[in-house]
């Protein structure tokens, strides 16, 4: 069945893609299973929103048993990237009068019927504003969340929510509408891209009304990526959004301390992450190589001592400290606010982080993963026990 049949829903699923033939049959067939036991009086559809495709991934969307449910399939629109995907979903689920928009990533392998119970449940019981997820991953799956995302982002805003770039999300009316208003020139930048997770997650602490609440979805077991081989342009997409909203609510965080955790909805599912392999050699010469190249500006924004710090690092040895990582982000986050300089400041942070990452890799090779989740909190630790730290070099930046 192809073609939605109604002028409204109440639940629209949807999935943005890019040549996932291999994945996202399952992904639809699961999610129709979860719509129609948990959802079962609820008009509900599943939407797919791609980006040109030429693997056969619109054909496979349609070979999906959807139990009856109504499949639409279509070509996004705008800047290419997974945010103008997800745009186009709202913009559609906006149109049908949606309740809530469950979004699933189109590569998932361990994606349960219980989920869409998990990221629609809240919106449609408890009046939630926003679900994000709360996963299992493998200790070196999601390095951009662990380091940067997830920590800053607690520390700033006060809210505690794991996994703010996972990918997968609940998304209410209040929240749908918010997005649908926003000025046209704000798509024309990388929440087009990547930077949609951090956005989607950011707004909602700060413009929500509703709750916000952490849906348990066990193990997330998809494509992972190594780090200092394929997370280079999105690391560039996700953080440059993530501070660039730090200048808009800057208001808002400056009169935050502490924080509190996001309510987790649901039972907190056990199971085991899929291993994940990572290249520190790799990582820590792609460090040396971008650090090497760069200590003049280095200097100019991070300023001699720290500067020092990243010139000792060599092919073999370049590993960054969670101090260090911790004033590294400060200092590049209060310069970007000067646009002429946002692209050097990232291109600076990058292989910084690889460093961060490598560093992390060589502390917990023989943890497990409750002991190195330990590792991630003490590092959240660090960022809101120095917050003062950034409100003065912020300030600082400001005059």
């Amino acid at each position: 069945m192809s073609g939605l049949k109604n002028d409204s829903y109440d639940i629209v699923v949807g999935i943005p893609s890019f040549n996932n033939r291999s994945t996202i049959k399952h992904v639809v067939e699961i999610a129709s299973r979860g719509l129609k036991e948990y959802f079962p009086k609820m008009r509900s559809c599943i939407v797919n929103s791609d980006g040109g495709s030429s693997d056969g991934t619109e054909g496979s969307f349609y070979s999906a048993n959807s139990m009856g449910l109504d499949l639409l399939s279509f070509k996004y629109t705008g800047i290419s990237g997974k945010g103008s995907a997800m745009r186009s979903i709202l913009q559609l689920a906006s149109r049908l009068d949606a309740r809530a928009v469950v979004f699933l990533d189109s590569d998932l392998r361990s994606v349960e019927p219980f989920w869409i119970e998990r990221l629609a449940g809240p919106i449609i019981d408890l009046d939630a504003s926003y679900v994000a997820p709360y996963y299992i991953r493998h200790k070196y799956d999601g390095t951009i969340t662990n380091s940067i995302c997830y920590p800053l982002t607690t520390s700033l805003y006060g809210r505690k929510v794991r996994q703010p770039i996972g990918g997968d999300f609940g998304v209410g009316r209040e929240m749908i509408d918010y997005y649908m208003s926003v000025p046209e020139e704000t798509w024309n930048s990388d929440i087009s891209r990547f930077g949609i997770d951090i956005w989607m997650t950011t707004s909602a602490i700060n413009e929500a009304s509703g709750k916000i609440y952490q849906a348990a979805l066990g193990s997330k077991i998809h494509d992972v990526k190594d780090p200092g081989k394929q997370l280079g342009n999105m690391f560039r997409e996700v953080v440059g959004t993530l501070f660039d909203l730090m200048e808009k609510y800057h208001r808002k965080w400056e009169a935050v301390s502490g924080y509190e955790t996001a309510p987790v909805y649901g039972d907190v599912v056990g199971g085991e992450a899929e291993p994940l392999q990572v290249d520190l050699a790799n990582m820590m010469g792609k460090c040396y190589e971008g650090v090497r190249t760069r200590l003049d500006f280095s200097e100019s924004v991070l300023g001699g001592e720290i500067t020092r710090k990243l010139s000792t690092f060599s092919k073999e040895n370049a590993m960054v400290t969670d101090d260090l990582w911790v004033e590294v982000v400060y200092r590049i986050s209060s310069a970007y606010r000067r646009r002429e300089l946002r692209n050097k400041l990232i291109e600076l942070l990058v292989p910084v982080y690889f460093a961060r990452v490598a560093d992390f890799v060589t502390r917990t090779l023989e943890m497990d993963q409750e002991e190195a989740e330990r590792e991630t909190e003490r590092l959240l630790e660090r960022f809101v026990n120095t917050k003062e730290e950034l409100r003065k070099i912020w300030e600082k930046n400001t005059r």
